[in-house]
């Protein structure tokens, strides 16, 4: 399972690899600032007509993956996506940890 993270200025990135798992068997949930994905690989059926298999390896089973957060986040405004085997979660920094820019007001002399 690849992972990536990317902090911007407003929020979080992240996306995985999550080849042969489909995004109904994903779960995926934010405590505090924990990130946690857990999943299920599932075993397909193949039928080879006329032949049989000599050696067949696939991933089965479950699978948890526990990612700590860089900063806090809005977890309710979370955003998750599914496309090609890759699962990417955008996450809004909370308005505490966002930069703010402060205005620097010249004073004149009297």
């Amino acid at each position: 399972m690849d992972e990536l993270i990317k902090e911007l200025r407003e929020k979080i990135i992240t996306t995985l690899k999550l080849t042969d798992v489909k995004p109904e068997d994903i779960d995926v949930t934010i405590t505090g600032d924990v990130l946690m994905i857990k999943g299920e690989f599932k075993e397909e059926t193949e039928e080879v007509e006329g032949g049989c298999f000599h050696c067949k390896e696939r991933r089965v089973g479950s699978f948890t993956r526990s990612i700590a957060l860089p900063v806090a986040v809005e977890a309710d405004k979370a955003e998750a996506s599914f496309e090609n085997g890759i699962l990417k979660l955008t996450l809004p920094k909370a308005d505490a940890v966002k930069p703010k820019s402060i205005k620097v007001k010249a004073e004149e002399k009297k």
